[in-house]
């Protein structure tokens, strides 16, 4: 069973700047996609970065410039760097788990394993 964890959310002012991180924990597959996605009160999950088992790297065009995604294996730990945040970024930060490599890195459908999320507030 793979446990994803996420930290670093909180509240910012317009403009403001936070770094989520995942840990991950127990049997992975050998390849495996991950990625944050993002829900807003009344809205759909949506995909923000993701990266795939070879280190490609998918973003929203919402978000294209201001957040950055990496990832530590060594540390099995996931990173969501936001910088520029916009109130409109206000929503629960998931981190997602998908095996291999799936066709849409930011579909929600191919990711199996999901943490609790993170709550990132931006105030105007």
């Amino acid at each position: 069973q793979v446990q994803l964890v996420e930290s670093g959310g909180g509240s910012v002012p317009a403009g403001g700047s936070l770094r989520l991180s995942c840990e991950v924990s127990g049997d992975t597959s050998t390849r495996y996609s991950m990625g944050w996605f993002r829900q807003a009160p009344g809205k759909g999950r949506e995909g923000v970065a993701a990266i795939d088992s070879d280190g490609s790297i998918s973003y929203a065009d919402s978000v294209k410039g201001r957040f950055t995604i990496s990832q530590d294996k060594a540390k099995n730990t996931l990173y969501l760097q936001m910088n520029s945040l916009k109130p409109e970024d206000t929503a629960v930060y998931y981190c997602a788990l998908a095996d291999g490599d799936p066709w849409s890195l930011l579909s929600p459908t191919p990711f199996r394993f999901w943490g609790q999320g993170t709550q990132v507030t931006v105030s105007s």
